[in-house]
């Protein structure tokens, strides 16, 4: 599309937009369409009846016709009975008009007569194309089932399968292969585009990835000019597709536009040299526990200040009883003053240009009915300052708990130190959730496990998910993200989108739970995607796009995380699984959940190896030797860790699962007790010979331990030595397989 052509549909959005309008008619539409280079069948634009006569109807080929109603008041023509296909005669589509217009509350704007375009109407002979702005992701192209029951197979489908959706800016509109490859999950799509049963594809790949690249080039037009354009249906034909109906909702004109943060003060804020802390009481409260955790992580004591008057010294860091009694500027200055005297404070800060970067702990500020009015001013003083030189300072939060910073030596995470475990096994691993519980709760899952990063970004009213992400997608020290986000602010979407795909190129991992993922989008809209495209889906589809490890609850995102870090360094060379437990029930439970993970059968040699082993005990006389392995009970420690030896060492094994279940009495599972004579720590215990496999091998494998917390110390002995360890078997071959397709 050239620039003649987007100058063409601007016109046609112009005029309608003069006219007080805020969707395209119908003429209008198709003619936007053609200037795009989209197919549209022959029509041609009529007042009213008195229009049609045979000559009108000549140039139309076949002997029917389609006429619909033109008004702008009425958005699905079908609901209100305004399309008929009749036979291409004056009369009939003289009575077709006079019918639809006796349906109407109002008089129509007219009518159209259109070629009928023959085509299957079923599965994958009708598809949906829509070009949409969102605020999050900007621009994006959506692809599904068409026709009548758009919603209703969506709905019907599983997730993933709905809808293709592309961004400009991931999938650029010249890129045909990838606009092929990003299209290729939807069923509608896969319908229309493969063979089956031995018959031809009805559309190729090709043709459908050059309509979805014409609608991409439109995007340049989006929001300003263009909100929505909507194709529903586009008829399947063997020459292509063939726009056959079309909505379009005009954009609202220039939006405003954020000023550009000075991102480069992040360094700062993640890494500072200097400290202040306001909100520091003498007893105990947020404020002092934050002075004392970041002291406890090694931050020099001389570097911190605390504001508060009437006192010297507060854990021997100094006390000043103002900001303008302090040293000098600040790296960082942590808030932590109630929420009515929060915005003046801050707001002094950025007018006095006192601090390169802050943490604003309080909520109240934005979340909550009237904190709008609390923030005006800071936010006025915020947007100032991004014009003064130096850009002003950057902000974290509010409404969060704080930031943990192993780089920077500090914890601003108002939890006391008992309350947290204390990590004993630093990992490559940043974690960056838009809530301070759930950061929390993750670290209290991840023991022994210790983030390098764990950084609460609370309501982002300043710095947002995307910044952080692309600030620490520079650090190669980093090689797992988990981000948890309730939303994305506007553009920020497609900011951490790109961030990640950056991330992913470079061989590391991320790993995204979207919550709030309720259909916002599916209010009443005259936009069939609108009601099947909420924002939750468009981030599903793009973060795969990106690359990103989507986790559907907390538990699974727990499952990932854990596994992804203790995994991480170990090879990815593949997908074939090699699996072996001492319960039947879990060898079936991996099988039935291997998804794309591949069971191979042991080779011979493997299987000799294995049956060595396994004979002298009895074992093959009850179950044969294939991939999942059942031991049974009978097996002992010595034979597990062999036994997971063998498979773990096999040509055919890119990855193993090693499941225990540990109530049978061949193998030490239990602290000292009363009531038995277990010990796990006892020398050729199965903890220790199983960390003994794990450090003697690099094939990537997870455990699995199916048990209550009687065996939680079993548990902890495994995960000190860095073995990923997930408490069902099917968890386990999900988060396998995950990191293996992340790979």
């Amino acid at each position: 599309m050239d620039d003649a052509d987007l100058g063409a549909i601007r016109r046609i959005l112009a005029a309608a937009r003069a006219a007080g309008r805020t969707t395209l008619l119908e003429p209008e539409g198709l003619a936007l369409l053609a200037a795009a280079g989209l197919a549209v069948p022959r029509w041609t634009f009529v007042l009213d009846e008195t229009a049609v006569d045979g000559a009108l109807l000549a140039p139309f080929e076949g002997d029917r016709v389609v006429v619909k109603v033109v008004a702008a008041a009425v958005s699905h023509k079908t609901e209100v009975g305004g399309v008929a296909i009749v036979p291409r005669d004056p009369g009939a589509v003289r009575d077709a008009m006079t019918g639809m217009r006796a349906r109407l509350p109002a008089p129509p704007d007219g009518f159209t007569v259109s070629s009928f375009v023959p085509h299957d109407a079923g599965p994958g002979g009708e598809l949906l194309l829509s070009l949409r702005w969102t605020d999050d992701m900007g621009a994006v192209v959506a692809v599904g089932a068409g026709g009548v029951l758009t919603e209703a197979l969506a709905a019907d489908l599983r997730p993933g399968a709905e809808l293709a959706i592309v961004s400009p800016s991931l999938t650029p509109p010249g890129d045909r292969d990838g606009l092929a490859h990003a299209l290729a999950g939807a069923t509608a799509v896969r319908l229309a585009t493969t063979p089956l049963r031995g018959q031809p594809p009805r559309l190729a790949k090709a043709r459908l990835a050059d309509a979805v690249a014409s609608l991409l080039a439109l995007a340049p037009l989006c929001p300003d000019d263009l909100a929505e354009l909507e194709i529903n249906p586009a008829a399947v034909v063997p020459d292509g597709l063939v726009a056959l109906d079309v909505l379009v909702t005009l954009g609202s004109g220039p939006r405003p536009v954020r000023a550009p943060r000075p991102l480069a003060k992040v360094a700062r804020l993640l890494a500072p040299r200097s400290i202040a802390i306001v909100g520091v009481s003498s007893g105990s409260n947020p404020g002092r526990v934050i002075l004392r955790n970041v002291l406890r992580e090694g931050f020099s004591p001389d570097a911190v200040t605390v504001i508060k008057p009437g006192i010297d010294t507060i854990d021997g860091v100094r006390c000043v009883p103002d900001l303008a009694s302090l040293p000098g500027k600040v790296d960082l200055l942590v808030v932590v003053l109630p929420a009515a005297a929060t915005p003046a404070f801050v707001t002094e800060v950025i007018e006095q240009d006192l601090a390169e970067s802050l943490i604003v702990i309080p909520g109240g500020l934005e979340e909550k009915e009237g904190g709008d009015a609390l923030a005006g001013r800071m936010r006025v003083s915020l947007a100032a300052s991004r014009t003064r030189e130096g850009g002003g300072p950057v902000i974290n939060g509010g409404n969060c708990l704080g930031i943990r910073s192993r780089p920077g030596r500090y914890d601003t995470l108002f939890i006391p130190a008992a309350k947290l475990p204390q990590g004993s096994r630093p990992a490559p691993v940043a974690l960056i959730t838009g809530s301070g519980a759930f950061a929390i709760t993750r670290l209290s899952r991840m023991a022994p496990l210790d983030p390098r990063y764990v950084i609460t970004i609370g309501n982002q009213m300043d710095l947002t998910a995307g910044d952080i992400l692309a600030h620490l997608a520079d650090d190669p020290a980093v090689r797992v993200f988990g981000v948890y986000v309730e939303g994305f602010m506007p553009g920020d979407g497609l900011r951490f989108m790109q961030a990640a795909a950056r991330i992913r190129a470079s061989g590391r991992r991320v790993i995204l739970y979207r919550a709030g993922r309720t259909a916002a989008g599916a209010s009443a809209s005259a936009s069939h995607t609108a009601a099947i495209a909420g924002d939750a889906t468009v981030t599903r589809e793009l973060a795969g796009a990106a690359g990103v490890t989507i986790a559907d609850t907390p538990a699974a995102f727990d499952d990932l995380l854990r596994t992804f870090a203790l995994l991480d360094g170990r090879p990815a060379t593949g997908r074939r699984l090699g699996a072996v437990s001492n319960a039947g029930s879990e060898c079936v439970t991996i099988a039935d959940h291997a998804g794309p993970l591949r069971l191979v059968p042991f080779d011979p040699a493997t299987a000799a190896r294995l049956r060595a082993v396994l004979e002298p005990v009895g074992i093959t006389a009850v179950v044969d030797v294939h991939n999942p392995l059942d031991l049974t009970p009978i097996a002992n420690a010595a034979i597990t860790s062999a036994v997971a030896r063998i498979i773990l060492a096999a040509a055919e094994t890119d990855l193993g699962i090693v499941g225990v279940v540990p109530m049978t009495d061949t193998i030490d599972t239990l602290p000292p007790g009363p009531g038995h004579g277990e010990d796990l720590a006892r020398d050729g215990g199965l903890a220790d010979a199983l960390v003994a496999v794990w450090r003697e091998t690099a094939t990537p494998w997870v455990c699995v331990v199916d048990a209550g917390s009687l065996y939680t110390p079993f548990v902890e002995r495994l995960a000190a030595a860095g073995i990923p360890v997930l408490a069902t078997a099917d968890a386990a071959t999900r988060a396998l397989a995950a990191w293996s397709e992340a790979g």
